[in-house]
């Protein structure tokens, strides 16, 4: 069954998939170094993956299938041994009869499809797919949350009397339903991409929520008695003291697996009934994000690549917490991380680990501030300065003047929008004249919830829903906009009203499990500092004059920027009012 380099190469001739000349370049080297011409081609990004499989296909008279839409029934899933289906990548996703259908990466591994065959009694039929393909089928193997929990509950531990030492809370915690309860907690919620998981004891139940794409969702109820096992469980995990529940306490721990890396925050707190969890999760495998995929376009992303690239000055993050301000300044980092510069950073806490980058947490129980550590690091010959937050007056002034003095500073502070943020730095105590010849771009973010592309589903306003918009925005500024993106930067054309454009609504599918929603992208306002706005500045004007002046100078706003990604289908008017609205 395997395909000839010379089979391949006369197929893909005929195809017109891959340039000729190219072709005969790389048939010639795969001849030469004894190499098959397939992967050759993938490595040089001739062919995806996709591409290459359906030609596969073709050429052994095989089905291709794409099983990352299937919702594939659990009986017909589980005849293929969720091991076997990991190990040699194969899947059974259809039953005819007598006659299995089964999605693999390698139709010669004659094998595992007899091994099947013996152990179902089925007629085995192969078809060809993609890895990204059998990686998501193998996530149905994973059963829901409560129906694994069904086996775990029937024994739980026991609550200690007050009196209790730390040597019996170890033996509660190391009990073996406790550390499956945790784990399938954990696991589910890293299978889910929740971003923080809670664990909130009351009275008669412990309360387990997951935080996915920003919203809180129910997970599980557990049986109140099932509290101090969990919580010991967790404070093992994390390194804390197991018999301290009277103070607060703040840990962490990483759990690592073959196609994942995750690192986990923990933050425990004293309530009313016991204890509650909250952990952050941090994914240390995801490839690093571009600000592109972060939702950044057009004008807004030119003045971000411009201004980072400068050899110094101050880039500065707003938004409020969870707005992905530590997101956008990591993945600016990343971008400026080269071997030619010393990047250091100050954090509260670190969150992500990066290569070439020093990263200092901050402890003001031993004097370590940010402050403190700033101007520490001032003699330690850095390039580029990451400083967690600026949140006083001091930071603030460190900061501007080792933006002066030939560094790149990258920060975060709360404002609501980026104008706001120099009328703050004035407010905090900085001169007019630094912030006005340090300050390079201002960006001021929130995050969306993006809609799921399956089902979402297209609708226009009625005048009515339409012009109820008037009251959080100026409709005719947003139709001038959305009239100009279509006319691809021309403004020209008949005058139109929000209900004259094509917006979208959730709907709801087995891809984003009913939400219709489905990940999360941002909305931004990006402010350069150019000789008007340092004018404003040095005059002390106030944040409405300066945002005027950056909107006549170009500007987009944030409720613009999420209109036009409402009108392109990216996220609904809803959400942009949810997060932008004050």
């Amino acid at each position: 069954m395997r395909i000839s380099n010379e089979q391949l190469k006369l197929f893909l001739s005929d195809s017109s998939l891959v340039p000729k000349d190219r072709l005969e370049e790389i048939f010639a080297e795969a001849e030469k170094t004894k190499q098959q011409l397939g992967p050759l081609l993938l490595e040089r990004n001739l062919i995806d993956e996709a591409g290459l499989q359906k030609v596969y296909a073709y050429v052994l008279g095989i089905p291709f299938v794409d099983l990352t839409k299937e919702n594939i029934p659990l009986d017909i899933l589980q005849i293929v041994p969720e091991p076997i289906a990991r190990k040699y990548n194969i899947v059974a996703f259809e039953k005819q009869d007598r006659n299995l259908k089964v999605a693999m990466l390698v139709p010669e591994d004659l094998q595992t499809i007899d091994f099947i065959k013996k152990k179902s009694g089925f007629r085995i039929i192969p078809c060809l797919t993609t890895r990204e393909s059998i990686q998501s089928a193998l996530k149905h193997y994973e059963k829901s949350l409560k129906a694994e929990f069904g086996d775990l509950l029937t024994v739980t531990a026991e609550k200690p009397d007050e009196g209790e030492d730390s040597g019996s809370l170890e033996k509660i915690a190391s009990d073996l339903p406790v550390v499956r309860i945790v784990d399938t907690l954990l696991k589910h919620a890293i299978l889910q991409s929740a971003s923080d998981i809670h664990i909130e004891p009351s009275e008669k139940e412990v309360l387990v929520r997951y935080r996915i794409d920003g919203v809180l969702h129910d997970a599980m109820k557990l049986p109140r008695d099932a509290a101090t096992g969990i919580v010991a469980r967790i404070k093992v995990l994390s390194n804390l003291k197991l018999d301290e529940h009277r103070q607060p306490q703040d840990g962490r721990f990483k759990i690592e697996k073959d196609d994942y890396r995750i690192s986990f925050r923990v933050s425990i707190l004293p309530v009313f009934d016991g204890e509650k969890i909250v952990m952050r999760l941090l994914d240390e495998s995801s490839k690093g994000l571009t600000l592109e995929k972060m939702g950044l376009s057009g004008r807004a992303l030119e003045a971000v690549h411009r201004e980072i690239r400068k050899p110094n000055g101050i880039i500065l993050v707003t938004g409020p917490t969870g707005s992905g301000k530590t997101t956008t300044l990591y993945t600016v980092m990343d971008i400026l991380n080269t071997p030619e510069v010393n990047i250091s950073t100050v954090e509260d806490p670190v969150e992500y680990r990066m290569p070439r980058v020093n990263q200092t947490q901050i402890n003001p129980k031993v004097g370590m501030t940010f402050a403190a550590a700033l101007r520490s690091l001032l003699r330690q010959d850095p390039d580029i300065l990451m400083v967690g937050e600026i949140r006083d007056q001091e930071t603030l002034e460190i900061a501007l003047h080792a933006a002066m003095t030939g560094h790149l500073v990258l920060s975060t502070l709360h404002t609501n929008s980026a104008a706001a943020t120099l009328p703050r730095m004035l407010d905090m105590g900085a001169e007019p004249f630094l912030i006005a010849s340090t300050t390079n771009v201002i960006i001021a973010q929130r995050l969306v919830r993006k809609l799921c592309p399956e089902c979402r589903k297209p609708y226009q306003l009625d005048p009515k829903e339409a012009e109820s918009f008037g009251k959080h925005i100026d409709i005719g500024e947003v139709v001038a906009y959305l009239r100009s993106a279509e006319a691809g930067g021309s403004a020209r054309g008949k005058s139109m009203s929000l209900s004259d454009f094509t917006f979208y609504r959730p709907g709801g599918c087995e891809q984003c499990g009913g939400e219709g929603y489905r990940g999360r992208v941002g909305i931004y306002e990006v402010l350069e500092m150019d000789t008007d706005i340092q004018k404003l500045v040095a005059q002390s004007g106030t944040s409405e004059e300066i945002e005027s002046k950056a909107k006549q100078n170009g500007m987009l706003s944030m409720p613009m920027d999420g209109f036009g990604k409402a009108a392109a289908g990216i996220t609904t008017l809803e959400e942009v009012l949810r997060v932008t609205k004050e």
